[in-house]
């Protein structure tokens, strides 16, 4: 299950649950839009692209499965990008797409 962290890791702008403006890679690493611009959608932590992050619901349409039951985290994960550092590592995927690095 998504831990729908609260920030982004670089800025650390909020993010809550409903946010839109949340993007995740496939390890769950969190970003706003802005940042993943920033970082050329290069995850920082793994080299892969991001997707928006999914809405969980707030009404239970279903077997209990909704943010009541199964709430965010609220464990902030701020660990600014050096992002000298960062333009090198992205420079390694080149014009690849997510889907092929």
């Amino acid at each position: 299950m998504l831990e729908l962290r609260p920030t982004c890791e670089h800025c650390n702008k909020r993010l809550p649950p409903h946010s839109t403006e949340a993007m995740i890679c496939s390890f769950e690493c969190t970003f706003c839009r802005d940042c993943v611009r920033l970082l050329q959608n290069v995850c920082p932590n793994c080299g892969g692209g991001f997707t928006p992050r999914p809405i969980r619901p707030l009404h239970d349409w279903k077997n209990g499965n909704a943010l009541p039951r199964h709430p965010a985290t609220t464990r902030i994960t701020h660990q600014p990008v050096d992002l000298q550092a960062h333009a090198a590592f992205a420079a390694l995927a080149g014009e690849l797409s997510p889907e092929q690095r």
